[in-house]
C-alpha cells in the first residue's frame, strides 16, 4: 500500500507494549534481519523497554507518534522539544516486511511537521550509530548532515542493548527545519 494510506496519532500509555514490540522486532533478532535497519550484528538484547517508552510518552514536550494503516501499528518515532528551539528524533522503527515502502519517509515528515508547526522548532538533531552507513545516507538524503560530533555508546548498560563490538559510538546528525 502506498504511504499515503497512512494516518498519525500520539501514542496513549495503552500503545506502550505494541511500541516496545514493534521497535525490538525492527532493531534486534533474527526477525530484524529481514529488514534494512538490523542492528543484530551489533547488539544483541533489548533495543527499549517499557519503562522507557512509557516515560516518553508522559514526559513533558514529548511525544511518541504512531503512524497506522487500516488500524495496524506500521511504523512509531519519538519527537521530543529541546532547548534552543530544537527537538530531538529517535525510537524510530517501521516492521521488517514494511521497510523500504515509504512508511518511514512518511514518518520522518510528520515528525518534522510537529516540530517545525506545533512546536516552532527550527531544527532536529538525530544521533545514529556511526558505524551504520546505509542508515546515516538515507538520512543525508532527506536533508540531514552529520556533524562530526560523538557520543559514546552506554557501554555496560544493558537497558540500550549488550554490544557486539568495542567501536559503537553515536554521530550526531542535524537538519533545520523551514517553515512550509
Amino acid at each position: 500500500m502506498p504511504p499515503g494510506s497512512l494516518t498519525f496519532r500520539v501514542a496513549t500509555f495503552a500503545d506502550a507494549p505494541a511500541v516496545v514490540a514493534l521497535v525490538q522486532s525492527a532493531y534486534r533478532g533474527e526477525g530484524a534481519r529481514g529488514g534494512w535497519t538490523t542492528e543484530s550484528d551489533l547488539l544483541g538484547g533489548q533495543r527499549t523497554d517499557l519503562d522507557e517508552v512509557l516515560g516518553l510518552i508522559a514526559r513533558e514536550g514529548s511525544v511518541v507518534l504512531l503512524a497506522e494503516r487500516e488500524g495496524g501499528l506500521a511504523g512509531c518515532c519519538h519527537v521530543e522539544r529541546v532547548d534552543g528551539g530544537e527537538c530531538y528524533f529517535g525510537l524510530f522503527a517501521v516492521p521488517p516486511a514494511g521497510q523500504r515502502g515509504g512508511v518511514g519517509r512518511a514518518l520522518l515528515a510528520e515528525a518534522e511537521r510537529v516540530a517545525r508547526e506545533d512546536w516552532g522548532c527550527g531544527a532536529m538533531t538525530m544521533t545514529v550509530l556511526d558505524v551504520r552507513v546505509e542508515l546515516l545516507e538515507w538520512y543525508e538524503r532527506r536533508g540531514y548532515r552529520r556533524t562530526g560530533e560523538h557520543r559514546p555508546f552506554p557501554y555496560g548498560n544493558e537497558r540500550y542493548g549488550v554490544p557486539k563490538r568495542e567501536d559503537l559510538r553515536f554521530e550526531v546528525l542535524t537538519r533545520r527545519l523551514t517553515p512550509r
